[in-house]
């Protein structure tokens, strides 16, 4: 699927990735799911879907570069980031003041 917002994502991948942007954007169910969840973020606030999940998906991902698990083999190892630190960070970013703890939630 794509929409207005798809390209902003592909033009990311392109700077990261290069020649490998198009393969990485065709194959990674992440970039699927973000692509599919930002279809409204050019719409105005009105239209916009729920972005929680983006948000809370941006602190973990934050949360793992922060400790350095992209480098070495230890994130299985890692006992989890702690939700409170989490939480805090999502509601410290751009519009996430109002944002409440669902997409943080563990639902097992």
């Amino acid at each position: 699927m794509e929409h207005t917002f798809t390209a902003n994502i592909k033009v990311i991948l392109e700077q990261h990735f290069g020649k490998d942007s198009e393969y990485i954007f065709n194959n990674s169910p992440l970039i699927q799911y973000l692509n599919f969840k930002t279809r409204s973020a050019n719409k105005g606030s009105k239209a916009r879907s729920n972005f929680a999940n983006l948000y809370a998906i941006y602190v973990i991902l934050e949360d793992y570069i922060a400790n350095g698990y992209e480098k070495n083999n230890g994130y299985a190892d890692y006992e989890g980031a702690a939700f409170v630190k989490l939480f805090t960070r999502q509601r410290e970013l751009p519009f996430g003041s109002k944002l409440q703890n669902h997409a943080l939630n563990n639902q097992e």
